[in-house]
């Protein structure tokens, strides 16, 4: 498919243009940073050619831009939540790619404190451990929570051996509107196909998509099991009992699914 033309799309909120564009026909996924996603936001990622992270829209608080909930190692039903405190220059209508990092140092050593106390018992710990210090040292080096953010769903989609590429909605051109803005960006990377979670699919115009002859694939995670919780916790719990290699093949076999399933109408 053709790529968009880009003096095609008025209103434009690029800032920039980023030459290093995936290969077209891929799966796209869209979505904002998320702290330490959960099980079911890194599934979808991964089985994503690329991710274009959702950075340049309003940063919403109570939403996981920049909070967790962490579940103990052995009961997935004692949570609590990881919050970076954050600060919006622009009151409100901050976007999430502005969004500040309250005290940098002290965030820093608080989320680092909480994640061993919750998973240094692991016998995966160490992976994660090692994978954890350029995260924690974006806390001070940029002062920004989506630099965190998107740092920490990086470090597990590493972990997992993910070969797909990360891109910015900042970098790229799109109209305003919450459907026309994600079928432009689908469209400018020249994706096939937009992987669309079963939140987005209750609101999501899919004929806006289908005008730029890009698909949208619902997708779906299995029942049952870890996954019963994966709405609501950290994708890290799975990661520390089952093993980056065994979550690795279990995300795998979901990808698949997801590339072989027809594109809604």
């Amino acid at each position: 498919m053709p790529r968009t033309n880009l003096s095609s799309l008025p209103a434009s909120t690029a800032v920039s243009w980023d030459p290093e564009l995936p290969a077209p026909g891929g799966l796209c996924a869209i979505h904002q940073p998320n702290l330490f996603p959960r099980l079911t936001t890194l599934a979808k990622l991964f089985a994503a050619d690329y991710w274009i992270v959702l950075n340049d829209v309003q940063f919403t608080r109570r939403d996981y831009q920049q909070r967790t909930r962490l579940a103990d190692l052995d009961d997935p039903n004692r949570r609590q939540w990881l919050s970076i405190p954050t600060h919006l220059p622009a009151g409100r209508p901050t976007t999430i790619r502005d969004a500040l990092v309250v005290e940098p140092h002290r965030a820093r050593r608080r989320t680092a404190a909480m994640l061993r106390q919750h998973y240094r018992s692991s016998p995966h710990w160490a992976a994660l451990d090692q994978a954890l210090d350029p995260v924690l040292d974006l806390f001070e080096a940029t002062g920004k929570t989506a630099a965190v953010a998107e740092a920490s769903t990086r470090i597990l989609l590493d972990l997992l051996g993910w070969k797909g590429q990360i891109l910015r909605s900042s970098q790229l051109s799109a109209r305003p509107g919450r459907s026309q803005r994600l079928a432009d960006l689908a469209a400018v990377t020249g994706a096939r196909s937009y992987l669309c979670g079963t939140g987005g699919m209750k609101y999501l115009d899919a004929g806006l998509f289908a005008a730029a002859g890009i698909g949208v694939t619902p997708f779906r995670t299995p029942a049952g099991g870890m996954w019963d919780s994966g709405r609501q916790i950290s994708a890290l719990w799975a990661l520390m009992n089952k093993g980056p290699q065994d979550m690795a093949s279990r995300l795998r076999a979901i990808a698949a699914v997801q590339h072989e399933l027809r594109p809604a109408a």
